[in-house]
């Protein structure tokens, strides 16, 4: 898979999941089947005495009154409320293990040993050690089963073994952007593939996964979450990332702050383009001004145009037509609906 056909990721341009990036049955699988691949993920566990407490005051979600066993989604923030990277959390009891967008293993194993002291937790950089599945699809829930997983409740996390191969199986709370994760080690991979594959289940690559995160409306590190990037203006009231009722956590006074006294100046917006965009441009136009971003790009062969994700001005509403990437589009209310 070439560059242009995924991830052009330039300063100031656009994520780009072309054409020929997901195949006609690969995109089946994704928006009406079963699919599965393997995510580009860093993998940190946290272990020790204060593991928990440490990460409830770093994390923008709800750790501790989750309970056991629980699967958060939620972001790490620098003092003035700033994502430095989103990142999904799985508790098991006590002890967390992190996953983290690829492309900040060596950001966030930096960040922890600055914040988390050692007397309380330990952190062990398991990338190299497990490989992270991550399957989308309607189906996709139903197919683990029949595969012989253990599936849990929406927000949460179980283990289980199949044959003599132990896993970890966890959903997120709103079922997206993808249905059902499944970490294992990574010489154990290939029998977890071979029993989804034997239900129906569908291998695709990375761009699989892409394109279900751009329907979700879902940021991406790099493309929708930069260094100024603040979690209101990425959905994160929506999406299930921030909690306000938790205690303290590094960043807490800026978000709550606009939560409670104000709004972001900043959205993320879903695009459709009424013609195909030049996705090596991002800017969006409306009324002579420049209103944003086109920040991720998806070809929908379902609808055979592309879709698109984009940091608008809060001002500008649902419905209205703009320029962006020179081409005439619809911004709409995210997720997308297939039905569209």
């Amino acid at each position: 898979m070439t560059s242009d056909a995924l991830g052009r990721q330039a300063a100031g341009a656009v994520f780009v999941i072309g054409r020929d990036a997901v195949p006609a049955g690969h995109a089946d699988a994704v928006l009406e089947g079963a699919a599965v691949a393997q995510a580009d993920a860093a993998v940190i566990g946290m272990t020790g005495p204060g593991a928990l407490q440490c990460m409830q005051g770093l994390l923008t979600n709800e750790l501790e009154a989750c309970g056991k066993l629980c699967f958060v989604y939620g972001a790490v923030l620098t003092p003035k409320g700033m994502i430095i990277s989103d990142m999904w959390v799985a508790r098991e009891d006590g002890d967390l293990t992190i996953f983290a967008p690829g492309t900040a293993r060596a950001t966030l194993t930096a960040q922890f040993a600055r914040q988390v002291p050692p007397r309380l937790a330990r952190t062990e950089d398991l990338t190299e050690k497990v490989a992270v599945l991550r399957l989308a699809g309607p189906a996709a829930i139903e197919s683990a089963e029949r595969a012989g997983l253990a599936v849990p409740e929406a927000g949460r996390m179980t283990t289980g073994t199949l044959g003599d191969a132990s896993y970890v199986t966890a959903v997120p709370s709103l079922g997206m952007p993808f249905a059902l994760q499944l970490t294992c080690t990574r010489t154990d991979r290939g029998l977890f593939l071979e029993a989804l594959g034997h239900v129906g289940v569908t291998p695709v690559d990375a761009a699989g996964l892409e394109l279900a995160r751009v329907l979700a409306g879902w940021p991406r590190l790099g493309a929708e979450i930069g260094e100024r990037t603040l979690p209101p203006e990425v959905r994160y009231d929506e999406i299930d990332g921030v909690s306000y009722t938790k205690g303290c956590y590094t960043g807490q006074e800026t978000v709550a702050r606009l939560h409670f006294r104000g709004h972001a100046n900043w959205k993320l917006a879903g695009l459709m383009f009424d013609e195909d965009p030049d996705l090596h441009t991002s800017d969006i136009i409306h009324g002579g001004k420049t209103v944003g971003r086109v920040s991720s790009a998806a070809w929908v062969g379902h609808w055979s145009q592309y879709a698109g994700l984009a940091m608008l001005r809060h001002e500008v509403q649902a419905g209205e037509v703009v320029v962006a990437c020179g081409a005439a589009a619809r911004t709409i209310d995210l997720p997308f609906r297939l039905e569209r």
